[in-house]
């Protein structure tokens, strides 16, 4: 039986990806921070039916410190490692900058650095965005687009990126390390601070007659928005070819913010305009990317995959089991 070592298996990816490695036969490891597991209901709540199961097991550690890492992966010796641990909000990282690089950048040299001690042989993912991109110099974005971050989120992740690359290059080591550039993938388990589960969630209460406004950021940019579920299984194909790659993981299909709150608002039967004002300063990015759009011809070549779940589909999804959470089984 295969062993797969998940960093950051408490998100919206890391869960998906649990799910899909057990069906496929593997017995799977996650590294989690010790708060995650004093405080289960909340931190651990999209694995607690995995961890209900018996069907994962949990390591104690952090990104941060190279002693826990190493520990962890001495302990499992994976097969496949998936490194999607990061802090991963845009907007925290304008402000928080050092803890942004330190864990970003830090913990993927510290997590490359104990696979290639301990486990050579295993195969690294690492998860790359397309806020590498930033301010595109061409659209669609394609694995040969440059990159020009405009975040510290962006700029740690061209960082892990090389980093992932310089392990798989270097004529001593040539570890078998991936990346894949992932766009803008959400589904129901994403997480409150991310602009698309804001909208739905804040819908879903405006519907319940719970909230009265939402407020957003720039309305105009432009997003290319998949399913995560289906992006977890391009991360599973990557380790599966003969040969270490990158690849841009997208749907190739671009929708505004505005979109998705008129999307939304259209299946709750509501009139945005009542209730949705744009520009707001809190909520506007110090360095806006305003268009990303991803070319994934490569990953539909080699890796045989495609995007199943569409766009409006997507947000159908996610305003069904917001109404559901918000509502506690209420009814529309």
């Amino acid at each position: 039986m295969k062993k797969a070592l998940i960093t950051g298996i408490t998100g919206q990816d890391g869960s998906y990806l649990a799910e899909l490695l057990i069906n496929r036969g593997y017995r799977v490891h996650g590294l989690v921070r010790r708060v995650a597991t004093e405080n289960q209901d909340h931190r651990l709540s999209r694995i607690k039916g995995l961890l209900k199961e018996d069907l994962i097991t949990l390591h104690p550690g952090t990104l941060e410190n190279y002693a826990s890492i190493y520990e962890v992966v001495k302990n499992v010796e994976p097969d496949e490692v998936y490194h999607l641990g990061a802090q991963s909000f845009v907007a925290v990282s304008f402000d928080d900058e050092f803890s942004t690089f330190n864990t970003n950048i830090n913990g993927t040299h510290h997590l490359l650095s104990a696979c290639r001690t301990i486990v050579p042989h295993a195969r690294f993912y690492f998860a790359g965005s397309s806020e590498m991109f930033g301010k595109v110099h061409e659209s669609p974005q394609n694995e040969n687009t440059p990159f020009h971050p405009r975040s510290a989120y962006g700029i740690s992740k061209v960082a892990g990126f090389d980093l992932t690359r310089h392990y798989r290059e270097r004529e001593d080591i040539k570890m078998f390390s991936c990346s894949g550039i992932l766009f803008n993938h959400e589904s129901p388990r994403r997480g409150m601070e991310f602009v698309t589960r804001k909208i739905t969630y804040t819908a879903a209460k405006i519907k319940l007659g719970l909230a009265k406004e939402l407020k957003l950021g720039n309305p105009e940019a432009k997003r290319d928005w998949g399913f995560a579920g289906d992006y977890v299984e391009a991360m599973w194909l990557m380790l599966q070819q003969s040969q270490p790659d990158d690849y841009v993981i997208a749907t190739g299909e671009t929708h505004s913010i505005k979109e998705f709150v008129e999307k939304t608002f259209a299946i709750l039967k509501l009139n945005p305009a009542d209730y949705v004002t744009y520009a707001n300063s809190a909520h506007m990015r110090p360095a806006e990317v305003d268009l990303l759009v991803g070319d994934a011809s490569k990953a539909k070549t080699v890796l045989g995959w495609e995007p199943k779940v569409k766009f409006e589909q997507l947000v159908q999804n996610m305003v069904e089991a917001d109404m559901k959470f918000v509502g506690k089984n209420r009814g529309w």
